[in-house]
């Protein structure tokens, strides 16, 4: 599983962990969130500017 970390608040993102408030469950894999998706953190940076962090 891989992580993704947004530029501009470094909210990350962690395809184990999912992100439940935002509606994914443990286990999303990045490919399965939406193109249009925002950060929940700052609402500035989308999806495509999510940089990879790590994969464990």
């Amino acid at each position: 599983m891989s992580t993704y970390r947004c530029p501009g608040c470094d909210y990350t993102y962690d395809e184990s962990k999912g992100a439940p408030r935002e509606g994914f469950p443990a286990g999303t894999g990045w490919s399965e969130i939406p193109d249009d998706w925002t950060c929940p953190d700052c609402a500035v940076r989308e999806k495509v500017d999510f940089e990879p962090a790590r994969v464990h």
